[in-house]
């Protein structure tokens, strides 16, 4: 058996593998325990047709990749220092009414046997309940917390600064200004003139130290306008075909989705930058997962699909062109230009010349985001809407989630652009629901 020392020893809940299934690599020089009840996890987990089985899957080939190295039960050395081991340890003094049947109940106990033999023990975990539970059990608990960021001061893509009467003016008459603060590719200023209702939109070029009027009006793209200037800054990204990854974050209403979806349009149909639009999102739901409901894929797609659907079609509706010679989306789905598919479908596919919008993606995982976006082909564009406090995945939050993880890691990329827009345009109700509920 390998000696440990004076390690920490961290037990693993099952959700943080899930989280993550490389996890491990982050403890260097510390003790890493993996519960026998997180394998049987793992293993029911692995048969379901959603991300969650995947990143089980993923978990469990990394498991037997280190087992190849040594003996898990007596402990393997890992590349960064850590030993790893499986543990069939259970603590027999659970309190009074304290569920020992429950698979997190016994992952705890876990945890609580290894502090009882004097060892400094953490119990990792990504469910809030059972850190409660390990804590009162006296077993330090502790989030996963190396992919999180806060959400506090999460990069927006646009500051709005307030400016002196001379300096908007010399913006207007030169259509651009030297500038001091900080400055990221692809990020926006919307100037405010002092004491007036006046602004201007300004992009950032970084390697000039200067901010630039935008050159022209976008107006119009498949019958969506612009009706704010953080909407406008999205379509600026959007139409933009420099940008080979764009995030819009906002609450509900704010046009994340719809404008995605126009300018998507305008590029495969109008322009034909792209050869057709990939519209997906993860299916999470709040009971069973896709694979429980009856009929084919596309019948039990279609409740998961639909507000998608409910976008395209206000887009035909609002377009300008003549509507007789305009494709139904049954249509234009029949014939590949525009492809609707569930997150779980696209794993393993090479997708090159695409405009690929994912919605809701604050519902993934940081690892998720990453396979998913490693996706995209030569010539593909990808777009990630969702909303941070809007989420349905029980072991994500706003800090933890792909879709913040990325906007904090991609921030300054040249091939990126970002906003966070803040007013909701579906309806005043719609406005106070979000503001006040």
């Amino acid at each position: 058996m390998i000696e440990s020392g004076d390690r920490k020893v961290f037990v693993i809940d099952t959700n943080v593998l899930i989280h993550n299934p490389e996890s491990i690599l982050s403890f260097r020089d510390n003790e890493i325990v993996i519960p026998l009840q997180v394998l049987e996890e793992l293993d029911n987990l692995k048969t379901y047709a959603d991300q969650r089985a995947k990143t089980a899957r993923d978990a469990i080939r990394f498991l037997d990749s280190v087992s190849r190295r040594g003996d898990l039960h007596d402990g393997v050395k890992l590349e960064n220092g850590s030993i790893l081991r499986v543990s069939l340890a259970q603590s027999d003094k659970g309190p009074k009414g304290f569920d020992t049947t429950k698979p997190d109940n016994r992952i705890i106990l876990c945890a609580a046997a290894i502090k009882e033999s004097g060892r400094q023990v953490f119990f990792v975990s990504k469910d809030i309940n059972a850190r409660v539970k390990a804590t009162a059990l006296g077993v330090k608990a502790v989030d996963y917390e190396k992919e999180k960021v806060d959400i506090a001061t999460l990069y927006q893509g646009v500051s709005e600064v307030e400016v002196a009467q001379d300096l908007f003016a010399a913006f207007d008459a030169t259509g651009s200004l030297p500038w001091k603060d900080r400055l990221r590719p692809n990020e926006f200023v919307i100037l405010k003139e002092r004491g007036s209702t006046r602004e201007r939109i300004a992009r950032c070029r970084p390697d000039e130290g200067v901010i630039e009027a935008l050159k022209e009006d976008v107006g119009s793209v498949s019958g969506i306008a612009p009706l704010n200037a953080r909407q406008r800054v999205a379509l600026e990204l959007l139409m933009d075909d420099n940008l080979r990854l764009v995030t819009l974050v906002g609450k509900a209403g704010t046009g994340k989705t719809l404008l995605a979806i126009a300018a998507g349009l305008r590029k495969v149909f109008d322009e034909k930058v792209y050869a057709k639009m990939l519209v997906t999102r993860p299916v999470v739901p709040v009971g069973k997962d896709i694979g429980y409901l009856p009929g084919e894929k596309s019948a039990k797609m279609s409740n998961w699909m639909q507000p998608l659907f409910d976008n395209l079609e206000y887009i035909m509706g609002a377009h300008k062109r003549d509507k007789e010679k305009m494709k139904t989306v049954d249509q234009m789905i029949k014939d590949k230009q525009i492809e609707i598919e569930a997150l779980s479908y696209i794993r393993g596919r090479s997708l090159p010349d695409e405009y690929i919008i994912i919605d809701e993606a604050q519902n993934l995982t940081p690892h998720e985001i990453k396979t998913i976006v490693s996706r995209a082909g030569k010539g593909t564009k990808v777009v990630l809407t969702g909303d941070p406090y809007q989420i349905d995945n029980m072991y994500l939050d706003a800090n933890s989630n792909g879709l913040s993880y990325l906007v904090d890691a991609f921030k300054g990329q040249s091939i990126y652009g970002h906003v966070t827009l803040q007013k909701t345009e579906r309806s005043e109700l719609a406005e106070l629901a979000s503001t006040l509920l």
